[in-house]
This record gives structure tokens, C-alpha cells and sequence, in this order.
């Protein structure tokens, strides 16, 4: 009896295991798009999985994926189409796991205005935010109703998208997002259409993923963060608005119309399996940008994304 108490006040004595520490750069501010990150740390899936997750909105939205090369951080939510560009680059990088899983953005117009197909966009304005990928996406998108890029004007917004059309600034903008710009416009009462990328020419790809340094990353502390995420994306899919209670409640921010409804739109495009991935999916998302002559080669998808869970 002496011995078992000795052992048990030994127990009680000992200190819980240290927790793994991650750091997570968002791609943004905090936002429906991170929904499973964030119901993964207040449901404790996280700490479930021996993890501790620092969870950083970006000063600089264009800086996450180069501080994760340059070893500041574990992880951050970047893009897929980005990343293909940033390997070229030399940057180590890798894709790790997904977030959202289908394409977000999309060529945005006025629903009540003069374009009702991208072939109606020959000599008009087109406003975006980052050079580089959008320009390619243009040229496939327009060059399917016989327009090129040398047919339109390209305007620079910056993150003005939808203000710079409803104002009539430009006749169209690229790289707005399907479950944010259409609701804040239809809310503001100059609701637009979309035409979605993935319909007009543009390979289909993952829109939010997670990336890491391919020579600094825990394969294993990954692997448990990704499994966190998954349980919370199930818990969001089975109970959306017990979800968006808990999601909501983080931040008064994020208490308003514009993100209950982005929150409706988002929830069926967040990855099931983010540690899963479409290996075609990563090979013609990086022909496309070869054949668009943003890279000079095509590296092999093993390169671009790998498998943490994978021996």
C-alpha cells in the first residue's frame, strides 16, 4: 500500500509532457478561409495532438511563405499557384497539406453592367491586386473568346478589388474571391457575377494551402497538425452552425454579415483530407504555368508536395 501511494504522489508530482510548439503564418487576416485552424484550437484538437499552435496574422500578406523558407516560422497558409512560381525562385518550399480545396478566386463583374462574358471585356479596364499568376490566368480565361492581354487594360487596385468596380474604376477584376467580394457587394446593394476560373480554361487547383521548409519541417509534428484539422473540418461539416458560434466568438471582428455569409460559402470547398493530394492536379497546374511562360521547366509534383503522413 506504501509503495502505491509513493508511485501515485511520484504521478502527481511529475509534470505534463511538453508540448510540441508550432508557428502558423496566415495568409491574411483572420477569416471563414481559416475556419478549421481555428475550431482545431478552441475545440483542443490541437493540444489533443500534443501541440502547441501560434496562430499569426501576417503584417505583410506577401511575407508568410519567405519567412517559413527563411526558418521564422513552421508553417503558413499560402497558395498553390504561388508556390509553383516561389520553387522557381529557389525558395525551399514544399506543400504539406491543404485548406481549401477548390479555386476561390474568379474574374468578378457587375451583374447589371454591359459584360455578360469575358469576350465582352476587348478594350476594357481590368483591375488586380498581384502581377504574375493573374496574368496568366487572364490569358487563358480571355484567350477562350479570342481576346489577349494586349486587347484589355490592366489596372493595379491593390487590395481595392470590389470598390474599384462598383465605383467604375474598372470594368472587371481578377483575383476576388467567389466567398468574399460577391457577398460584400450584394450586401452593399451592387451585387456582381463571377465567372469561375476553373470553367474558362484555367487547370483547377488548391486555393489555401499549408507550406514548409522541405529542410527544416517535423514530418511527424505536421502529420499531427494535419490530423487536428481534419477532425475539426469534420466537426464543422456535421455541425456548421455550432461551428460558426464557436469560429465567431474568437473575435467581434468577425461577428457581421459579410463573414456569417462567407462562412456558408466556404464551408464546402475546405479540404477533407489535408494531408491527401491530387498528384495530376499539381502536374498540369505547373504545365499550365509553363506553357503561360511564368516558369522556365516543369518540376516534378514530388518537388512541389509531399505526403507527411507517408513512411
Amino acid at each position: 500500500m506504501t509503495r502505491l501511494l509513493t508511485f501515485l504522489a511520484f504521478l502527481c508530482a511529475t509534470p505534463a509532457l511538453a508540448q510540441d510548439k508550432v508557428t502558423l503564418l496566415l495568409d491574411w487576416f483572420v477569416n471563414p478561409d481559416h475556419g478549421p485552424i481555428l475550431i482545431a484550437e478552441e475545440k483542443g484538437y490541437f493540444a489533443d495532438q500534443g501541440l502547441e499552435v501560434e496562430i499569426v496574422p501576417p503584417a505583410d500578406p506577401s511575407l508568410p511563405p519567405r519567412l517559413v523558407a527563411a526558418g521564422q516560422a513552421d508553417l503558413a497558409v499560402s497558395y498553390q499557384p504561388q508556390l509553383h512560381l516561389q520553387i522557381h525562385e529557389g525558395l525551399p518550399l514544399v506543400r504539406v497539406g491543404t485548406l481549401v480545396a477548390t479555386p476561390l478566386n474568379c474574374l468578378l463583374v457587375l451583374k447589371d453592367g454591359p459584360i455578360k462574358t469575358p469576350g465582352d471585356l476587348k478594350g476594357k479596364k481590368i483591375g488586380f491586386s498581384v502581377a504574375g499568376v493573374e496574368e496568366a490566368v487572364l490569358n487563358a480565361v480571355l484567350g477562350k473568346y479570342g481576346v489577349t492581354l494586349d486587347d484589355i487594360e490592366l489596372v493595379n487596385v491593390n487590395f481595392s478589388l470590389s470598390p474599384s468596380l462598383m465605383s467604375g474604376q474598372v470594368d472587371a477584376v481578377i483575383g476576388a474571391y467567389r466567398n468574399f467580394e460577391l457577398n460584400q457587394m450584394d450586401i452593399e446593394g451592387r451585387p456582381g457575377t463571377c465567372f469561375y476560373i476553373e470553367e474558362e480554361g484555367v487547370p483547377s487547383y488548391d486555393e489555401l494551402i499549408y507550406v514548409a521548409n522541405p529542410e527544416r519541417m517535423d514530418k511527424d509534428v505536421i502529420a499531427r497538425f494535419l490530423e487536428a484539422t481534419e477532425l475539426a473540418t469534420q466537426f464543422i461539416v456535421n455541425n456548421p452552425d455550432e461551428a460558426w458560434k464557436i469560429f465567431s466568438g474568437t473575435a467581434p471582428e468577425l461577428q457581421d454579415e459579410l463573414n456569417a455569409r462567407a462562412w456558408v460559402d466556404t464551408l464546402p470547398r475546405f479540404a477533407l483530407r489535408p494531408a491527401g493530394f491530387d498528384h495530376g492536379r499539381y502536374a498540369r497546374f505547373e504545365a499550365f504555368l509553363n506553357e503561360q511562360g511564368l516558369i522556365p521547366s516543369q518540376n516534378p509534383v514530388s518537388k512541389i508536395t509531399v505526403d507527411v503522413t507517408a513512411d
